[in-house]
């Protein structure tokens, strides 16, 4: 009988010499070695009586995959890194409290998974975009479920790739636009999704700036000093089902281009420069079954091309629509326009875009043949409109008889209104918005 050791030799070898069973072997402990990281991960505690009472502690002994978890209670504390992808949550509702000291956590690892803490203090600098929670380069990680109060930066998300902020609370303090954050900041990032959270008192709600291919969706931002939403540079984004209410101005997209909006509301914007929406610069974008509800101006655009303006309500608003001389190849239909103050003003009788098939409350045309289309095309854009742009103290006339006059006069035969800017097919009836 062979010896033990000589019989395993001959079990690695084949007939022909081979060692296709040591190759499998090599390959199966090479998979083990790779998944260890999830298969053992641990839960580290934090908390009183615990063995770690500082979450910096508890994040330090933390190895890669584990979870630390937070127990209830207010910690003092700032100046926290991950480095490792891990799950950070809380139980309980518990604080961090930074005393306005410095930031409170910055993500530096992919994977990192954050939920349900609370963040506050975090302290206003002049030197540094200090938040309260911060992603630097990385993806795949998880904000959610969190309170942030009285932070500069609420969440700062910088060079990142497919992360989600979702479902948070952030509410500031800010007073003066030079010495407040915004509640959520994105900077060079793509395929960040930004759903279901509540911002308010800050300068912007939510800011993007050289953003592409994300997604922002279910968001409130209100009670912000500037924008409810702010677009800089971001392109192929697409933002739905958002409220922006009683910000300085509502949303404003800025140098972009390929942005849907769709079924987003912008309500009571009001301002003597303030907008539900501002589009300077922007083309090939679309603009679909939003409401702008008592706003100054629903739609401000200037420098703007090839939009699709479609299905869209301006209710009550001082003006439904300023569009820009400069602005081209848009189209504006099925849109309806009720009980605004001037549905359409312009700045010049020049005029590079269309209107047609849109509902006009105050259209005094008629529908013999009853095809639902007026048989006479209206005009929008009234003569006092332009005389308030020229003369805003001459508002005090608004609802005078010379102010009809001079209306219907122009109405009847345009000299100082855009002749081209005209609806052709008015709507009899208004036309029925998706309202989500």
């Amino acid at each position: 009988m062979k010896p033990a050791a000589t019989q395993m030799v001959s079990c690695g070898t084949s007939s022909t010499g081979g060692r296709a069973p040591l190759v499998i072997v090599l390959l199966l402990m090479v998979a083990l070695a790779q998944t260890t990281g999830t298969s053992f991960a641990a839960t580290v505690y934090v908390g009183s009586g615990e063995r770690y009472l500082s979450i910096k502690d508890g994040v330090a002994a933390a190895a890669a995959w584990d979870t630390v978890l937070v127990h209830s209670g207010t910690y003092y504390e700032f100046g926290i890194k991950v480095t490792l992808p891990m799950t950070l949550m809380g139980v309980g509702d518990p604080v961090i409290d930074a005393g306005d000291q410095g930031e409170i956590l910055t993500v530096l690892s992919d994977s990192v998974h954050v939920e349900g803490l609370g963040f506050r203090n975090v302290g206003t600098s002049f030197m540094e975009d200090r938040a309260a929670v911060r992603l630097v380069e990385v993806s795949d990680c998880v904000v959610t479920r969190c309170r942030l109060d009285n932070a500069f930066f609420g969440i700062y998300v910088q060079q990142c790739l497919s992360c989600t902020v979702s479902d948070n609370v952030i509410v500031g303090e800010a007073v003066r636009e030079s010495t407040s954050g915004n509640g959520i900041h994105l900077w060079y990032c793509r395929d960040i999704t930004v759903i279901g959270n509540s911002v308010t008192g800050h300068r912007d709600g939510i800011y993007f700036e050289f953003v592409e291919e994300s997604h922002i969706e279910g968001n409130t931002s209100q009670n912000n000093l500037r924008y409810g939403l702010h677009f800089m540079f971001s392109h192929d984004d697409t933002y739905v089902d958002n409220t922006f209410i009683d910000n300085g101005a509502g949303v404003a997209v800025m140098y972009s281009q390929n942005v849907s909006m769709r079924g987003n509301r912008f309500e009571h914007n009001w301002g003597s420069a303030s907008y539900g929406l501002l589009l300077k610069d922007i083309r090939d974008s679309e603009i679909v079954e939003n409401t702008f509800y008592r706003n100054t101006t629903g739609i401000y655009t200037e420098g703007s091309n090839r939009m699709q303006v479609r299905r869209n309500e301006f209710l009550e608003n001082g003006y439904g629509i300023k569009i820009m001389a400069n602005c081209m190849d848009n189209v504006f239909a099925d849109n309806n326009f009720r009980g605004n103050m001037f549905d359409v003003t312009t700045n010049s009788r020049q005029n590079f875009s269309r209107f047609h098939s849109n509902y006009w409350s105050n259209y005094r045309g008629y529908d013999l043949d009853r095809d639902g289309t007026g048989d006479v095309p209206h005009h929008p854009v009234r003569l006092f409109a332009l005389i308030i742009e020229k003369q805003p103290p001459s508002m005090v006339l608004m609802n005078s008889l010379f102010v009809k006059i001079i209306d219907t006069a122009e109405r009847v035969m345009p000299v100082f209104t855009p002749e081209t800017l005209v609806d052709a097919t008015p709507r009899i009836k208004a036309v029925v918005v998706d309202e989500r």
